[in-house]
């Protein structure tokens, strides 16, 4: 008899007793679960063996049985919920709890953070919002930056403590000229699938880079002996052992275009594969062949919940304190702002502010110091924002003028933003209102990624809505922010586009790091609206050890492990 069945009939005899213990016969319960008096006492026999129920039979003709109820039935139902929830089932447990969110809630806020299982070390982490794709070749936002650091691995990886590139697929590497570069690949490394690292692997998708703005420079990549990497570059780059730190340099099979549903599942060869994908759950296993020390964490797994919350990443949902005036001294450790900011970047290309005058009235009436009343007075303290005025924490490149340009006249405009973000429809809705005021009316449209950096869309868009997120490179990820999406392509107008070639041009060559903020500098002026900087972080239950927040607001999986309470 399948457990399924078991709980039917279970439930038939809890609603009929209404769950009181109550002296009966055999046939009567015979009766009330339709089957022969054999039948009905093999099922009494499952149910004690569950420990659901008791079943004493009488003894002499006459005499009354007694069924005892061990358990309730919304106490079974919980924990056939609770089975799907580990499953990631997250419809059939919420249909086991007739569709109770708040019951579905609690159950998951009773599964999440470190445990234990069968000797396995798992931690499961809440996440706001569903997981795009982790094909590195594709857009990345923040979260998913991040797990394509855990999943893959580059030549070369950034050490976020010293900020120097250490060997990762490569153990040396070295400039044999302004243009060439080679390195020399580790022995053994496999893949997730089982199989071999190979150098067409490497060389496969490092030419596929040349491809992207910020690796145009890339002539050539070949495989002159076995274990080495040499690649030829069209222009001088002392720093291009950096760019290769990016998540979009990191190496793929060469077969990968052939494997149906990498996006969702990709193959790499770093500390974690990708074990199991569903709307609302992300497991990632750690991968025991992994050629550098092995996870000390066996799984990880993300739980898309709705109260989960944005900036801090955490076991727990219950609601962060407001650490918006001082972090306590407890959490200063793990929590930091992040290295960028969220933005509004208006369309001088092809949209309202291709003219002058609304250029300079909407860089007024939209910054950061207008929206905030609004902001505060719909529950925007919680996500702990303030105010910029730069595009990096400490940059000032915006400031309030001392009067309001004149309104050019009443008209439309569009603001587009990412999806899936709790934040961006409250500031779109701010914005909104604010324009109404004068007589301005705003369509919103929320973006899927692709879209929203690839400039996959028919209708024409006045107003970006985003964030820009530097992460652990600081305030040089500027230029490979603007190297790798399209956007500033239907944005910036030819003069900018100009100039971020000559500062992308000037920094790849002299390595001077006043570049990134003179340029940053150039589209605060021209095109972009700084909004605001966050916190992000990572709060962490006791017994998780070796928590260390990174620059875009996780860590890394590979080196924390569970100390279980004495």
């Amino acid at each position: 008899m399948s457990g399924q069945r078991l709980r039917a009939q279970f439930t038939r005899l809890y609603h009929h007793f209404n769950g009181e213990d109550s002296d009966t016969t055999l046939q009567a319960i015979a009766d009330i679960l339709v089957c022969t008096r054999r039948n009905a006492r093999m099922v009494l026999n499952k149910l004690e063996e569950q420990h659901w129920l008791t079943w004493a039979p009488s003894v002499g003709r006459g005499k009354l049985s007694r069924l005892t109820f061990l358990r309730t039935e919304s106490a079974l139902r919980d924990e056939q919920a609770a089975h799907w929830l580990a499953q990631g089932k997250m419809d059939q447990a919420l249909a086991c709890l007739d569709n109770d969110s708040t019951k579905l809630a609690a159950l998951i806020q009773k599964q999440l953070g470190p445990s234990t299982l069968n000797g396995r070390q798992i931690v499961r982490l809440p996440y706001y919002r569903q997981l795009e794709s982790l094909d590195p070749r594709t857009p990345l936002r923040r979260s998913e930056e991040h797990l394509v650091g855990q999943i893959f691995n580059g030549l070369v990886k950034y050490q976020e403590g010293n900020k120097q590139v250490c060997a990762d697929l490569a153990h040396h590497w070295e400039a044999l000229s302004h243009t060439h570069w080679r390195f020399y690949l580790r022995p053994g490394v496999r893949f997730h699938d089982g199989r071999m690292m190979r150098e067409n692997d490497v060389v496969a998708s490092l030419s596929a880079l040349s491809s992207r703005r910020f690796f145009a420079h890339i002539a050539k990549v070949t495989s002159p002996a076995a274990r080495i990497i040499d690649i030829t570059l069209s222009s001088p780059d002392p720093r291009f052992d950096h760019a290769l730190t990016l998540p979009e340099a990191v190496i793929l099979p060469a077969d990968c275009d052939q494997q149906k549903g990498f996006a969702d599942q990709p193959i790499g060869t770093g500390p974690y594969r990708v074990a199991e994908r569903q709307d609302h759950r992300l497991v990632l296993q750690a991968f025991d062949d992994y050629f550098g020390y092995r996870a000390l964490t066996d799984e990880i797994q993300l739980m898309v919940f709705d109260e989960a919350a944005m900036c801090y990443l955490t076991p727990s949902t219950d609601r962060m304190p407001d650490y918006a005036v001082k972090p306590p001294a407890a959490l200063s450790q793990k929590l930091e702002m992040d290295q960028g900011a969220g933005y509004l970047m208006l369309n001088c290309r092809d949209g309202l502010a291709k003219s002058a005058r609304w250029r300079a009235y909407l860089h007024a009436k939209l910054s950061s110091l207008q929206l905030l009343p609004r902001l505060a007075a719909n529950g925007m303290g919680e996500y702990r924002l303030f105010n910029a005025y730069g595009l990096m924490p400490g940059w000032i490149h915006h400031t309030q003028p001392v009067s309001m340009p004149e309104l050019p006249g009443p008209t439309r405009l569009s603001v587009a933003y990412l999806a899936d973000h709790p934040l961006y429809p409250l500031i779109a809705t701010a914005i909104e209102a604010h324009l109404a005021e004068e007589g301005i009316q705003v369509e919103t449209m929320a973006l899927s990624p692709d879209a929203y950096f690839g400039g996959k869309y028919s209708r024409k868009i006045d107003i970006w809505l985003g964030a820009i997120s530097f992460g652990i490179r600081g305030e040089e990820g500027l230029f490979n922010w603007l190297g790798n999406h399209d956007l500033f392509l239907h944005a910036f107008t030819d003069e900018l586009l100009s100039k971020v070639t000559y500062y992308t041009t000037r920094w790849r060559e002299q390595a001077k790091p006043d570049c990134a903020e003179a340029l940053a500098r150039e589209l605060v002026a021209q095109q972009v609206v700084p909004l605001f900087h966050i916190w992000t972080g990572v709060v962490a239950t006791p017994d998780l050890q070796d928590v260390a927040s990174n620059a875009v607001g996780w860590f890394d999986f590979q080196s924390v492990w569970y100390k279980p309470s004495e």
